[in-house]
């Protein structure tokens, strides 16, 4: 890998890590008043960088900002830390794989990874805690439209400042 595209991923992964703590100070999507929502600022770094370079690139930031914050703030191992980490292989997969099938623009790859993230940390939900939650599934699904639209909206937004 070159220094200088390195050194982008290393900006793109901190960049990734501030978005993610500071949207845990935001009341309403600290991730506690409505448990395991939060607005996804990291992803609009996350779909910046699977659109400027690729999918391998946006999985890695995506889980080193999962690593990193955790280490900030829960500790690794943590139950939020398994919750971050199979809501972002879930969704940078889906991201991926429907950027690459391109059927929606970024602002349905960005849904459609909210969606998936949702998805993943129901899922963990179900095996680590064994809780049912297929109640709050629509919940979630309902809260990740918006959120999704947000960050595919700033996401393209970014992408034509670039260009």
């Amino acid at each position: 890998m070159q220094v200088k595209k390195m050194t982008h991923m290393a900006m793109y992964a901190s960049l990734a890590v501030v978005l993610s703590i500071f949207e845990s100070f935001i009341p309403f999507f600290d991730g506690y008043t409505i448990p395991g929502m939060k607005l996804g600022l990291a992803n609009i770094v996350i779909l910046y960088v699977l659109y400027t370079y690729s999918f391998k690139e946006a999985f890695c930031i995506a889980l080193l900002k999962v690593f990193i914050v955790a280490l900030c703030r829960t500790g690794l191992f943590s139950f939020s830390f398994y919750f971050s980490l199979l809501g972002s292989v879930f969704s940078v997969s889906a991201m991926g794989f429907v950027k690459r099938i391109n059927i929606f623009s970024i602002l349905g790859v960005s849904i459609v990874g909210s969606f998936t993230h949702c998805l993943g940390q129901l899922f963990i939900a179900y095996f680590l805690l064994d809780i049912h939650l297929l109640s709050y599934l629509p919940f979630m699904l309902l809260l990740s439209v918006p959120t999704g639209i947000l960050t595919g909206y700033m996401s393209k937004k970014l992408l034509m400042i670039q260009k």
